[in-house]
């Protein structure tokens, strides 16, 4: 499903997030990226979402090659994936499940259509009965399951979620992480991204990244090199 081959990103002369990436993603995968501030996870995950472009290698996503994906394109690519990123950015002005509604609206779905799924959405992630609250009326922890609802209302084959725990509590990380455990549960392509280990229990894999490279992975119990070696 995501295939990135020796894929680099370099910014200036002598600045690089990413260095000769080769990293093979199933479809169904539960994947963590792990690392240190500044590794490079922010960036894996804009590339895939195409909002980065690699500067050099190759890297394709459910058929789509980033490299030379047209605007055009863009709206189908991102239409199966699902971003969930620290700040939720919800709109201060529109209730919960107005916020939820938006992916949908602005791909045409009737209000009525949009709504239904909406609701649906959020009784997912256990906070149907805050549909007509308003965001300022939610804990920090509350508005990332609403950007997870957010996210997944288009049913994505994929979600993409950057620090999704960042700033919660372990009770309410240990929600978010529970609400995209479930999603990937029925098949959905989850990558996770995160600096703090004590959030990587029951990931099909972890890939471990530090200045740009992938220096170490587990898949299950087992550890395996680093894949620019394997």
């Amino acid at each position: 499903m995501i295939e990135f081959a020796k894929v680099s990103k370099q910014y200036s002369r002598n600045v690089f997030a990413l260095r000769d990436i080769t990293l093979s993603i199933p479809k169904g995968e539960l994947l963590f990226l792990a690392g240190p501030s500044g590794a490079g996870k922010s960036t894996v995950l804009k590339m895939i979402a195409a909002i980065e472009r690699p500067s050099g290698g190759t890297l394709t996503v459910s058929g789509h090659s980033i490299n030379t994906i047209r605007p055009s394109a863009m709206p189908y690519l991102r239409r199966n994936l699902g971003l969930i990123f620290q700040h939720q950015r919800l709109l201060q002005d529109r209730t919960i499940v107005a916020n939820v509604m938006l992916p949908l609206v602005v791909t045409g779905a009737s209000r009525s259509d949009a709504e239904k799924r909406a609701r649906a959405a959020l009784d997912k992630v256990d906070l149907l009965d805050k549909a007509n609250a308003e965001p300022q009326e939610l804990s920090g922890g509350e508005q990332q399951r609403v950007a997870i609802a957010r996210a997944i209302v288009n049913r994505p084959q994929i979600i993409l979620a950057d620090e999704p725990t960042a700033n919660l509590d372990r009770e309410n990380a240990n929600k978010v992480l529970a609400a995209l455990k479930s999603f990937h549960g029925v098949g959905v392509t989850c990558l996770i991204s995160t600096h703090d280990d004590q959030y990587l229990s029951g990931a099909d894999r972890i890939v471990y990244l530090d200045r740009g490279r992938i220096v170490d992975g587990w898949r299950g119990a087992e550890r395996y090199p680093d894949e620019e070696q394997a």
